[in-house]
């Protein structure tokens, strides 16, 4: 009467196992599908791309009364509890299921498993764990089976050690990676190592190195995939390049304040030029000699999430410490002057900006922050996260709390996470012309 839905635990077991039969079958007897056609709904199979025609925009502009988020919408805050010195894992669940086309994806069904057994499958295992945080519970989720499944893939991470956030985050991105092959729509003929994965979709930057011989100024040119770009700090054993005194930058809106270092900063210190010396002599394809060079990285392409990883713990023969410098960081970033395709407009290492430039696809805005309290030996992470607009909260594990925008600039910072703020729609020409260079 209420045409509410009523749910069974015996009709929930007998429809998996009646769609497990179906993947089975649809599996043996596969044939070539239209990339238009419709999967069937349930399967994990993939459904196609969404392009509104001219009728439903109509449609939709008639039916405005849809669900919209308000300020007190609570839907995906919810507190993970640590089961043990696991706070470098929940700060980055809480990072990773606030990254919008990550949770659209796992919100959407659309992993389709293929690994003999299920129950090791740590996309699965997000699946499941996206549909808990978005369920609406308030009360504190226990993500055990997450931790089993990194213990098994990452035995680097096993154990109730303090482990590192940023590790992590690599290592769960390379497991998520390789289980999420049945999701791929195949990789790209004319090169075998592309993967268009849902994670290299996302997190897969182009990292550009281009190394000149200083005899012939030829050029070498590289092109490497990266999950994540990880900046030196000033006071680190590596020298650290520091703006120019009495100058001004505008660079992302940031006003430079004497002795106060910016992420941009620390952006121009990583694509700055660097002299590699003659005791690092490469051997030159014009020269057919060892001659001494010089190496600059820049980025070739930009990734959907740029993740920027501050190195505040040190290792070094003489001394391990943690290195507490306050890093400014802006809400939005233009990462424009970064690009290899910007690389003219810089002079002896200094940062040229075009002026009023127009272009929207390398800006950026920050949706997540994971912080680290205590030292190298004791510590404790937590995490910022936003969740609609100006709306951020405070991830310290269980508890989840308000937070505003001044408490997250403010804070340390140890891993940014920033999402593009215009995702174009790539042709199959471009896409292809994105393949070759990988």
């Amino acid at each position: 009467m209420c045409k509410d839905y009523v749910y069974d635990k015996d009709i929930e077991q007998i429809a998996k196992e009646e769609q497990g039969e179906a993947l089975k079958l649809q599996a043996s007897t596969s044939t070539e599908v239209s990339h238009q056609q419709c999967s069937v709904p349930g399967l994990g199979e993939k459904f196609p791309t969404w392009e509104t025609t001219r009728p439903e925009l109509e449609l939709l502009g008639h039916n405005p009364r849809r669900r919209r988020i308000t300020s007190s919408f609570t839907i995906g805050l919810r507190g993970l509890i640590n089961l043990g010195n696991t706070c470098f894992m929940n700060c980055i669940v809480q990072a990773l299921t606030h990254t919008p086309i990550l949770r659209d994806f796992f919100l959407s069904d659309r992993h389709r498993c293929e690994m003999p057994s299920p129950e090791l499958c740590l996309v699965c295992e997000m699946s499941s764990l996206f549909r808990e945080l978005y369920s609406g519970n308030p009360s504190p989720h226990v993500p055990y089976k997450l931790l089993h499944l990194v213990w098994i893939h990452a035995r680097h991470l096993a154990g109730y050690r303090q482990q590192d956030a940023h590790e992590f985050l690599i290592a769960a991105l390379d497991v998520l990676h390789r289980h999420c092959k049945g999701d791929d729509v195949g990789k790209a003929a004319n090169n075998p190592n592309h993967c268009n994965c849902i994670i290299d979709q996302i997190f897969t930057g182009g990292l550009q190195s281009d190394v000149t011989c200083q005899a012939c100024h030829g050029v070498s040119t590289t092109i490497d995939p990266c999950w994540d770009i990880s900046l030196d700090l000033p006071g680190s054993c590596t020298s650290f390049w520091p703006m120019s005194p009495g100058r001004e930058s505008s660079v992302n809106g940031e006003s430079h304040i004497p002795g106060i270092t910016t992420l941009t900063d620390c952006l121009r210190r990583f694509t700055r030029p660097e002299h590699l010396g003659s005791s690092a002599k490469i051997k030159c394809g014009s020269c057919q000699s060892y001659q001494e060079s010089t190496k600059q990285l820049t980025m070739n392409k930009l990734p959907v999430v740029a993740c920027f990883h501050f190195k505040r713990f040190e290792h070094s023969a003489k001394q391990r410490r943690k290195i507490t410098t306050y890093i400014s960081f802006p809400l939005e970033l233009d990462m424009t002057p970064f690009m290899a395709s910007s690389k003219e407009s810089r002079m002896n290492g200094q940062l040229q900006l075009p002026t009023n430039s127009g272009n929207n696809e390398n800006k950026y805005s920050l949706f997540a922050v994971v912080n680290h309290q205590g030292t190298l030996e004791s510590g404790h992470y937590t995490s910022f996260i936003r969740h609609h607009k100006d709306q951020w909260f405070k991830c310290d594990d269980a508890v989840i709390t308000k937070a505003s925008i001044k408490d997250v600039l403010d804070s340390e910072g140890y891993l940014l996470f920033y999402h593009k703020q215009v995702l174009e729609h790539e042709s199959e020409k471009v896409k292809e012309m994105n393949t070759q260079a990988y």
